[in-house]
C-alpha cells in the first residue's frame, strides 16, 4: 500500500483492490492504531485513532481533499505535503 504522506508519527496510505473501492477512503496509521477515513466526508469509516491524531489527520485531509480524490480517481499516486 503506497505511502501518500507522513507527519507527526502518522502514516497515510491508500490502495486499490476490488473490495476496497467504495467509498473513496485512505488509511491512517499511528503506532498500533489504524483508521480508514472517507475522503468526501472525512468521517472515520473503520478503526480508531487517539483524538489528537484523528484531529491532525482531519486537518491534513481538509487541506488535501481535492488531491486525495484525484489520487483515488486516477490511481496515480503522488506524495502529498505533510501537515506543518
Amino acid at each position: 500500500m503506497p505511502v501518500i504522506s507522513r507527519f507527526y508519527g502518522i502514516v497515510i496510505k491508500m490502495f486499490f483492490i476490488g473490495s476496497e473501492h467504495n467509498p473513496p477512503h485512505f488509511h491512517a496509521i499511528y503506532g498500533e492504531y489504524i483508521a480508514e477515513f472517507n475522503i468526501k466526508t472525512l468521517d472515520v469509516i473503520e478503526g480508531d485513532l487517539p483524538t489528537k491524531a484523528r484531529n491532525l489527520v482531519i486537518e491534513w485531509a481538509e487541506k488535501n481533499q481535492k488531491e486525495l480524490m484525484k489520487i483515488w480517481e486516477t490511481q496515480e499516486f503522488v506524495e502529498l505535503k505533510p501537515l506543518e
